[in-house]
């Protein structure tokens, strides 16, 4: 019988917290018989797993004859392996409360760190979003300031958002074929804080949440932090098994499921409409939440622009299905505005969930949303031909430089995945930063640790000339690890 007298697990700084399993901790290890020595080689490792967030900060790494055992490995290298974390500041110790993971002094998380583009690299492909042309917020920016004057005697605060924007919304979808009235329209900090309301409002701890892997990493590593259970379903580059996710949800009946059937991040997929009914059939016989993040369906390159996913569940049968998206894609990240879409109820709920938090979104903001929306309210047909022109121009670099890598020329959204055919990613993408250039690793969308080490994902969306010189930077990088003088000169950088 457990002692519930037993006083919570604590960090030494009186945080509560969790205990890492040992076999947990050992998947999204490398064989410490790959290299040498062995105790250096786990410790990047897990310094790794700490910085991606894969392995959470304030959790208790397991003892150490327990790691030892599940790695196969001795228990001196585990002590030196902690040693060594110990002493570059990813783990401190007190007597009696076991390791504890933690970050060094001055050290951000990779999360952090990948949206800020460092001075000194010139090239920047880790982010797929587009800059907004100067002159178009600059007519905005014009339009809209005698509104902001006309609200400046009000207190400002709109927790589910500005009316005229939440209409704006409404009346989008309700163009795009799925009828939405403003009530059922919550305006958010970007589609990343509609998500995460989301979670926190109809999840909590243990919960089961269907992702497709690979998927997108700030969902995902939204997941970790609520701490629910993931179960996921693959997109490869034919897209869905709609089998598979039917499957899934009848077997895991997870609380959530959170999918991006447009111009999927990173794969680039668009789920066929067929296939979208039956989800949405098999969402709510499993009586499952769907979030379906639409941020990238405005990209349309090859094809029409699809209609919203909730548009193809039968008459009365979207109540189940919340919808997020944000101009973030589409016209300027730096804007910050997204929204969803869900039952008028449910918005209430949301709405009081993130009063919590930041009480409503800035009025001029939202202001400047409302202006480039009726400019028009999906991207204009230059931008999308400059999409098409950049992509184009990728694909002819990558095939020049790299022959024997393969990708499937996407339908729209803004990034190839691209097969290396061998599993380099992460030590190219950690070279590429010597030439000036930054790159993703396709481990960085997966769901489970030590998968799409063999793929990159690749935007399109920076100007032509640039895309070539980051593609033959990256063939020196390429090179450079080839070469067996230049091979060895700093050690594997893991990510799980």
């Amino acid at each position: 019988m457990a002692d519930t007298n037993r006083p919570p697990l604590t960090d030494g700084a009186g945080r509560t917290g969790r205990t890492l399993g040992s076999g947990q901790l050992a998947a999204m290890l490398p064989d410490p018989a790959e290299a040498r020595p062995a105790y250096r080689h786990l410790a990047q490792a897990i310094s790794t797993l700490i910085l991606d967030g894969r392995v959470a900060l304030h959790v208790r790494l397991p003892a150490e004859r327990e790691l030892a055992a599940a790695l196969g490995t001795s228990r001196t290298t585990i002590t030196a392996v902690y040693d060594l974390l110990r002493e570059s500041g990813y783990a401190h110790s007190r007597q009696g409360s076991g390791t504890w993971t933690t970050l060094p002094e001055g050290r951000a998380p990779s999360g952090i760190t990948r949206l800020l583009a460092p001075e000194d690299t010139a090239i920047d492909l880790a982010r797929a979003a587009p800059g907004l042309p100067e002159q178009t917020l600059l007519d905005a920016l014009a339009h809209v300031t005698l509104q902001v004057a006309g609200h400046a005697h009000t207190p400002g605060y709109h927790p589910y958002g500005l009316p005229e924007l939440r209409a704006a919304i409404a009346e989008r979808f309700t163009r795009r074929g799925l009828a939405t009235v403003p009530e059922q329209i919550l305006v958010t900090s970007g589609a990343q804080h509609a998500l995460t309301l989301v979670i926190g409002l109809l999840s909590g701890p243990g919960d089961r949440v269907m992702t497709e892997n690979p998927s997108y990493p700030n969902a995902l590593e939204a997941m970790r932090r609520a701490r629910l259970r993931n179960v996921s379903v693959p997109v490869t580059d034919t897209g869905w098994d709609v089998e598979i996710v039917e499957s899934t949800l009848r077997q895991a009946v997870p609380q959530l499921a959170y999918l991006i059937p447009d111009f999927h991040n990173p794969t680039g997929c668009l789920m066929p409409e067929r296939e979208r009914a039956r989800v949405l059939r098999a969402a709510a016989r499993a009586g499952s939440w769907l979030v379906i993040d639409e941020t990238l369906a405005g990209l349309a390159l090859d094809v029409p622009a699809p209609p919203p996913f909730a548009s193809h569940a039968a008459p009365g049968g979207s109540g189940q299905v919340i919808t997020i998206g944000s101009m973030s894609k589409t016209h300027w990240a730096g804007l910050r505005i997204g929204w969803l879409r869900a039952p008028a109820r449910l918005v209430t709920e949301l709405a009081g969930q993130r009063v919590a938090t930041d009480i409503g979104g800035p009025v001029l903001d939202q202001l400047l949303a409302l202006e480039l929306l009726a400019m028009g309210g999906e991207p204009v047909p230059s931008r999308l031909e400059q999409l098409r022109t950049q992509r184009a121009v990728l694909a002819e670099a990558l095939a020049e430089h790299f022959p024997h890598w393969t990708w499937r020329l996407p339908p729209g959204g803004l990034s190839l995945w691209v097969d290396l055919g061998e599993p380099v990613a992460s030590t190219l993408a950690e070279r590429a930063l010597d030439h000036g250039v930054r790159i993703e690793s396709g481990a960085f969308f997966a769901t489970d640790p030590g998968i799409f080490e063999h793929r990159l994902r690749i935007p399109y969306t920076t100007p032509p000339q640039t895309l070539r010189e980051a593609v033959h930077r990256m063939a020196a990088a390429f090179a450079d690890g080839r070469s067996p003088s230049k091979a060895t000169r700093r050690p594997p950088h893991w990510v799980a």
